[in-house]
């Protein structure tokens, strides 16, 4: 969440007023996050987020707010977004299509235990198993053509030494036989920053904008990525095994799912570290920006693929 485009008092009113939630009492821009304009609303009815999306619209768009919809009409720990008298999620506001969306209780906490693990883990595999059949889901937009595509044209930037690891970990990824791991529609970006607690009890989750038909055990293996490392940035044991324990209560992992966990690691570790160099080699301006270090995710992945059986 950034914010790129700015909404002045007056066009957010006069936006609201087809939506049940009363007058608008103030508005905060957020900052966390890179892809899309976010504010936090306060009416007379409650409290809310605007998102503005910078780059989604049409069909796409109107996919993710109907999964949200779905996912929140089921019971899943997800925002809702409020329908206009028309029946639609989205209206444009100050040049980009926006929706409003509930805002769940709680923040996104840094420290986290092995309870907090096996908890996003069970969700995780909910959040699989709610989206197993759905026709019309978009294909994940960071897959294996993705990562390809970026690497070669980021390589250039790279001094030799990251160049090597770059190429060791496309070769492990086009090892990884992807056609036959069990697929379905991914979240792709539950890190901690998109996982609210109010207390102890998980408040929900956010961001399904990355959402796409990939792997699942991908999905599992970023989760992994954000959520089972030590302060120091190295992978810890001992969170990891709540985080698969969790998940395996609600979904097993099949035996080849397990065979292929460690690569599958360094291949989630490859996408962010990709995404996180193309944007600081091309940053976007805005208001409030949030540029993330793409050294973290270098390292991360080295040790990775030094986990990897040769």
């Amino acid at each position: 969440m950034s914010v790129y485009t700015s909404v002045s008092r007056a066009e957010l009113q006069a936006w609201l007023a087809d939506l049940p939630v009363g007058p608008l009492e103030s508005s905060q821009g957020i900052s966390a996050g890179i892809e899309n304009t976010n504010y936090f609303v306060h009416t007379s009815g409650g409290r809310y987020v605007l998102t503005l999306f910078e780059a989604l619209h049409g069909q796409a768009l109107d996919f993710y707010l109907r999964l949200q919809a779905r996912l929140a009409a089921a019971g899943f720990p997800c925002p809702r977004p409020l329908a206009f008298p028309d029946g639609s999620l989205q209206r444009p506001l100050a040049g980009k299509p926006a929706a409003l969306l509930t805002r769940l209780p709680g923040a996104p906490r840094e420290a986290v235990q092995a309870a907090h693990c096996q908890r996003v883990g069970q969700e995780l595999a909910r959040f699989h198993q709610l989206c197993r059949v759905l026709p019309d889901a978009p294909a994940h937009t960071r897959g294996p053509d993705w990562r390809r595509t970026t690497a070669a044209r980021l390589a250039s930037h790279l001094d030799p030494a990251r160049q090597q690891l770059l190429e060791q970990a496309l070769a492990l990824d086009a090892g990884l036989p992807w056609k036959d791991l069990e697929r379905g529609l991914i979240h792709a970006d539950l890190f901690r920053d998109n996982v609210l607690w109010d207390g102890e009890q998980l408040g929900g989750l956010l961001d399904f904008y990355f959402a796409g038909t990939e792997v699942l055990l991908f999905d599992l293996a970023v989760t992994a990525n954000d959520w089972c490392l030590a302060p120091s940035g190295r992978p810890e044991a001992e969170l990891e095994q709540a985080l698969l324990a969790g998940y395996g209560e609600i979904r097993p992992l099949s035996a080849a799912e397990r065979q292929h966990w460690p690569a599958m690691l360094a291949v989630a570790a490859l996408r962010f570290w990709l995404s996180r160099l193309e944007v600081a080699l091309a940053p976007r301006s805005g208001e409030l920006v949030t540029l993330k270090d793409p050294e973290d995710f270098r390292r991360l992945l080295a040790c990775r693929l030094a986990a990897c059986p040769s």
